[in-house]
């Protein structure tokens, strides 16, 4: 597994902390330029991460036990692979405690559940504009898909991430 930076623990998120992943997701809206996008509630959320048929699964990175970030995910599926593969439908760190370590921590992460759950693939997407995540992802050896914008980690790349 990836050295985690100190006082640094990512976990997936409990229900009971649900108002902090919203929290969470409005920061990661205003810095994408993009809050008058957000539309979910404390409510729907907890019913897509927690009840009876999971949407998706998030973890927070802690530090010091304060949450700092989250990665949001969920599986898709492949019709070339013919197998499924893991979505990071968002990832964010605060900016006070950016540079550290922590988000790479958080994509090392969900990367590593791929692995272990046998994922084709890891793919997220990124805003063209965003040239810092863009820089940040290749250096991991993810791919820009230049007509789509998306980012994969498969192969050699896929198989370089930590075991959990």
């Amino acid at each position: 597994m990836a050295k985690i930076p100190d006082h640094l623990t990512i976990e997936p998120a409990l229900r009971e902390e649900v108002p902090t992943v919203l929290a969470l997701i409005k920061e990661l809206a205003e810095f994408e330029r993009l809050s008058h996008l957000v539309v979910a509630t404390e409510t729907g959320l907890s019913e897509a991460l927690f009840g009876p048929h999971p949407q998706a699964e998030v973890v927070l990175a802690k530090h010091h036990g304060a949450p700092v970030g989250f990665a949001l995910f969920h599986h898709n599926f492949s019709t070339f692979l013919g197998r499924r593969g893991l979505w990071l439908e968002d990832l964010y760190v605060q900016p006070a405690v950016r540079g550290h370590g922590i988000g790479k921590a958080l994509l090392m992460h969900v990367g590593g559940l791929a692995k272990a759950r046998g994922c084709g693939r890891f793919e997220w997407a990124v805003l063209n504009w965003n040239e810092q995540a863009i820089r940040f992802y290749k250096s991991l050896g993810a791919t820009p898909m230049d007509d789509w914008n998306i980012m994969r980690v498969t192969g050699d790349a896929l198989e370089r991430i930590p075991d959990l």
